[in-house]
């Protein structure tokens, strides 16, 4: 597996979470989150981009419990093309079906109020995918 910094997005209409993980891809942590309708997108991913030089980049795709893709993934698929447009890295989308689920399970779990808790869900459900995206990619070496 190629030593290096993973990113992992989940993408929505409101707030986009974002996960990186560590250079040597073991460990996933939040790292911020986003604002999906914000004139200034780009220039902030292009920032993160710059700051930790990610080796691959995941953007979660949302798909139906039976694999068919939603209105979601479409939304998903370009907000990866825009990611493409700004950095040379690679770019795969992973399927997220229940990360934000499961991020808001445990985030009720721990005691977060759903009020307080929106960003971090958002940051706790890219932590998933890029978690999810870490074991297909240590399967595949």
């Amino acid at each position: 597996m190629q030593r290096g910094r993973r990113i992992a997005f989940d993408y929505g209409d409101v707030r986009i979470g974002v996960a990186v993980s560590d250079p040597d891809a073991i460990l996933a942590s939040p790292l911020k989150t986003l604002v999906a309708t914000d004139k200034k997108l780009a220039h902030e991913l292009s920032t993160i981009f710059t700051e930790f030089e990610p080796v691959c980049i995941y953007v979660g795709k949302p798909t139906h419990m039976d694999g068919r893709d939603s209105e979601s993934s479409v939304k998903a698929r370009d907000f990866a093309e825009l990611i493409k447009s700004l950095t040379p890295c690679p770019v795969e989308l992973i399927d997220e079906r229940l990360s934000t689920v499961s991020a808001t399970k445990s985030m009720r779990e721990s005691g977060v109020k759903d009020k307080d808790a929106r960003q971090r869900i958002d940051q706790a459900a890219a932590v998933a995918i890029l978690e999810f995206a870490l074991e297909l990619e240590k399967k595949r070496s």
